[in-house]
């Protein structure tokens, strides 16, 4: 099964690379499909793209949800 996961980006580059927070975890992901996304939006990353902006209600509802499903651990 693949899962999509919300990030927010935390840093930018020139050449279509940002890093995005997912609960503390980095992770270095292309934003060529999204490259409207700036520094402080959130996306969702799926195989180390990200591919669509969120807003941050529903980023967070997401990550609750994970949550629940034993998904993902605690926010840090």
């Amino acid at each position: 099964m693949c899962l999509a996961m919300p990030g927010q980006i935390v840093q930018q580059t020139v050449d279509g690379k940002a890093t995005v927070d997912m609960h503390g975890n980095r992770f270095a992901v292309s934003t060529l499909l999204v490259p409207e996304a700036r520094v402080g939006d959130w996306v969702l990353v799926h195989a180390g793209f990200a591919i669509t902006k969120l807003d941050e209600k529903d980023a967070r509802e997401t990550w609750a949800l994970l949550r629940q499903a034993g998904l993902a651990g605690e926010e840090s």
